[in-house]
């Protein structure tokens, strides 16, 4: 028995066809990925910068404890199978998506009040036992808020997938993917106004000397900014993720028609569906792809805005704002390369393309802080955002590609948990990498130079990786798989 002996539903009757998902709607479920990105802002932008330029908190601490976020992420693929099998009121997405809004956004605001008491420590007692404990408990927190991002963002990643064909769906990524942009300059241009204040900033912060405590900001005055921005923007996060996926999942997706198992959910589990994701050795070879891209996409996330204040002496609020020239860029990559280049070149060669481009990317970045030329920083994060933009279509398209109907949750789990661990990863080694610099250079922006050194040749590698992907293999793969599950014979 193969594949195509399976018949394509166990319903005796014809299914009714399901309308074309339009484009307003595809505009909707965009403000969920705004809100992402409006709460990505908020914690590897603003947490990140108060740690260590405003509580001298030490940067491999701060980046540790924000990655936790991530290195809960092989939840995601459980989340993903979850949702595939276990329907909340009859909906396999919607119900996750909603229930994981509720948790992350609760919980960013709770981060930022332990965050308070880890500074406060700092100042009164140095680094002790206390201080140590506040730093851990803050890595429990962001733990705790990575399973809620993966709870709602896996299952509506799914949905993405249930809710489009192959004809629509590269606009759809372009549209939803580029109102992730619009939510990190939106959040960026908001917070910058709302956390202008002049502690340490321009000359200060060139002289500042984190090991000397008695320059910590003032807490209680930073606090009275920096938390009603915690307050209004995850309520408005919030209202967002339900506005983008209310009635979505009921109108427009194709889960039921496209999967052999909607009548069986209970025959395909977690250890079934992970024996279809793992039968082609195109699995390790995509899961590693995506590692390795995302690693070296993201690293400079914990260095930028202490790059812009150490370096280039700017303040707070200009810091934050380099987000919207990095998100401006990626916006309009992603937007043009949707509609215009993916259909042209095609899903691998457009990711080749923006790989290349953002290795030149960090030589201006690198030039811009041996030149001290804000502008010159300025513009190539603009164009790093061009090229993060269209590596962000192309291999988007391509992980939504390499997915079965059946187990769709399950696959972007995987292709989710592999981001994700290269997020925590390049979190961390941000920070790390950093500490090394500053430990062999007296000059810091040779130490900053050295992670964007590292991020352009783990691009390099990353192409290498891309260029031994076949989709037309993995396919052929997963579907003898998934024909084997539904026969019962595939050995565990």
């Amino acid at each position: 028995m193969t594949i195509n002996d399976i018949p394509e539903t166990f319903d005796p009757k014809p299914l009714k066809p399901l309308p074309k998902i339009k484009l307003l709607t595809m505009f909707r479920l965009g403000l969920f990925q705004m809100g992402l990105g409006i709460m990505s802002l908020l914690t590897l932008g603003v947490i990140n910068r108060i740690m260590i330029d405003e509580l001298t908190v030490l940067p491999w601490i701060a980046a540790t404890a924000i990655a936790m976020y991530q290195f809960v992420s092989p939840a995601r693929v459980w989340f993903g199978q979850l949702s595939d099998t276990k329907p909340i009121k009859g909906y396999h997405r919607t119900g996750y998506v909603w229930i994981g809004a509720i948790l992350f956004t609760s919980l960013a605001f709770v981060a930022l009040q332990v965050v308070w008491q880890l500074g406060s420590s700092i100042q009164a007692n140095g680094w002790n036992w206390i201080s140590y404990g506040w730093a851990i408990f803050l890595g429990v927190i962001f733990g705790g808020y990575g399973l809620a991002l993966s709870m709602s963002s896996t299952p509506f990643a799914a949905m993405l997938v249930d809710v489009s064909d192959d004809d629509n769906r590269s606009q759809l990524i372009g549209i939803v993917w580029s109102m992730l942009m619009v939510g990190i300059v939106v959040g960026a241009i908001v917070s910058s106004q709302l956390l202008n204040t002049p502690e340490i900033c321009g000359q200060a912060i060139l002289s500042y000397d984190p090991t000397d405590t008695a320059k910590i900001a003032n807490i209680p005055t930073l606090q009275a900014t920096v938390d009603p921005v915690f307050i209004i923007m995850p309520v408005v996060v919030l209202v967002m993720c339900f506005l983008a996926t209310w009635g979505v999942e009921s109108r427009y997706s194709r889960f039921g028609m496209r999967s052999q198992t909607v009548q069986r959910e209970d025959q395909i589990g977690l250890k079934d569906a992970l024996n279809v994701l793992t039968a082609s050795r195109q699995t390790g070879l995509f899961f590693s792809f995506i590692l390795i891209l995302t690693l070296s996409l993201f690293m400079q996330d914990t260095v930028m805005e202490p790059y812009g204040g150490e370096v280039f002496g700017m303040c707070i609020s200009e810091t934050t704002q380099l987000n919207a020239f990095f998100g401006t860029g990626t916006l309009f990559g992603i937007a043009s390369t949707g509609f215009l280049v993916v259909p042209r070149l095609g899903k691998q060669r457009t990711t080749k393309l923006g790989c290349i481009l953002a290795v030149g990317c960090f030589v201006l970045i690198v030039l811009a802080g041996a030149t001290a030329s804000q502008s010159l920083l300025k513009s190539g994060l603009l164009f790093f955002g061009l090229a993060s933009g269209m590596i962000t279509a192309g291999a988007t398209s391509l992980m939504l590609d390499l997915t079965v109907a059946e187990t769709a949750g399950t696959f972007i789990g995987a292709w989710g948990l592999a981001q994700a661990i290269a997020r925590g990863l390049s979190t961390v080694l941000g920070g790390v990498v950093l500490n090394f610099g500053k430990l062999i250079f007296t000059v810091p922006v040779l130490s900053y130079a050295l992670v964007f050194v590292i991020q352009g040749l783990g691009m390099i590698l990353a192409i290498w990786l891309l260029g031994k992907v076949n989709i037309q293999e993995f396919r052929d793969n997963a579907k003898s798989a998934l024909s084997m599950v539904m026969e019962g014979d595939l050995d565990g």
